[in-house]
C-alpha cells in the first residue's frame, strides 16, 4: 500500500470494520498487555532488548483479527472498546526481542501510512505463546490458500459392484445344540479335576488314602460319644452318669445344685426357677 490517505493497509481495515458483510474471525485476544516506547537501539545487528524498556505509555487488549484477506493486530482499550494503535500484519511488522519470549515489537501504523515501532510486553509466556501461534496460523492459511495443493489427476479406479457380480464370504456356522455340549463338556472337564485334586489334597492328610463316597472324610475316631453312630459301653455309662441337662436328659433341678437353685431369686415367686 502507498502513503497517501485513505490507501493504507490501516484505512483499508479500518473502512472495513463498517462492512456487515466481511467475515471477521478473532484468532487470539489477550488482555493486559503493556506498551512500551523503544529506546534507541545501539546496534541494528543485536536486536532489541526488552530489559531496556523502561518508559511505559499504554496498558490494555491485543487481539489478532482477520477480516477478508487482512489481518492485523489491534491494541483495544480496556473499558472503553475503543482502538488505540493498529499493526497491518506484513513483512517486517512483528519482531521478537532477543532476551525474552514474552517481549514484542509492533510496527504500528496509523489512516494516512505514518508508523512507528512500539514495544509490547505480556505477563505469562502462555500469552506470549498464543500471541505467535494465532500469527503462525494465519500465515500458513493464507499460504496454503495461494497455493493449494494440486488435485489428483491419476487414472481412477473403479471399485463399484458391477451387475450380476456376487461376493462371497465364508462365516463357520456353529449350531446351539453343539455350542451347548460343548460348553457342558468343559465345565465338566474342569469339575473333575478340580475334584480330583482336592481328592488327592485330603489322601495326603490322611496318609496317602483316597477317602471313599465322593472325597467327603469319614467322621473323626475322637468325636464326642453322643455324636457316634455306635457309642461303646463305656461312653453309655459317661452319658448316664451326666447331671441333668435340658439338651441330653433331665431339667436342672434343685436336688442338681445340692438342694437349692442358683437361677431363682429370692425375692422372686417365678414357677420357673422353683
Amino acid at each position: 500500500m502507498t502513503s497517501d490517505e485513505g490507501t493504507s493497509d490501516t484505512a483499508v481495515f479500518l473502512k472495513s470494520l463498517k462492512d456487515p458483510d466481511i467475515i471477521e474471525r478473532v484468532r487470539a485476544t489477550i488482555k493486559n498487555a503493556h506498551v512500551f516506547k523503544l529506546p534507541p537501539r545501539q546496534t541494528v545487528s543485536v536486536g532489541w532488548r526488552g530489559a531496556d524498556w523502561k518508559e511505559k505509555v499504554w496498558q490494555g487488549t491485543v487481539k489478532v483479527v482477520e477480516r477478508g484477506d487482512m489481518t492485523a493486530i489491534l491494541l483495544v482499550d480496556r473499558t472503553k472498546g475503543s482502538i488505540f494503535a493498529v499493526c497491518p500484519v506484513r513483512e517486517g511488522a512483528i519482531d521478537r526481542c532477543v532476551d525474552s519470549s514474552r517481549y514484542f515489537v509492533l510496527r504500528i501504523e496509523n489512516a494516512s501510512g505514518r508508523h512507528m515501532f512500539i514495544g509490547v510486553a505480556f505477563n505469562e509466556r502462555s500469552d506470549a505463546f498464543d500471541f505467535n501461534a494465532a500469527l503462525e496460523d494465519s500465515r500458513r492459511e493464507k499460504e496454503f490458500e495461494k497455493n493449494p495443493l494440486p488435485a489428483y489427476s491419476g487414472p481412477s479406479k473403479d471399485y463399484s459392484i458391477k451387475e450380476g457380480q456376487k461376493i462371497h464370504v465364508a462365516i463357520p456356522k456353529v449350531a446351539a445344540d453343539e455350542e451347548y455340549e460343548h460348553d457342558h463338556e468343559s465345565y465338566r472337564t474342569g469339575s473333575e479335576q478340580g475334584q480330583g485334586t482336592r481328592s488327592t489334597v485330603t489322601a495326603k492328610r490322611q496318609g496317602g488314602k483316597k477317602p471313599a463316597g465322593g472325597g467327603f472324610l469319614a467322621p473323626s475316631s475322637k468325636d464326642t460319644p453322643s455324636r457316634t453312630a455306635n457309642p461303646t459301653p463305656a461312653a453309655q455309662d459317661a452319658e448316664k452318669a451326666r447331671p441333668g441337662d435340658p439338651f441330653f436328659g433331665e431339667p436342672f433341678s434343685s436336688s442338681t445344685f445340692g438342694g437349692s437353685n442358683p437361677f431363682k431369686d429370692s425375692s422372686s415367686d417365678d414357677p420357673f426357677f422353683s
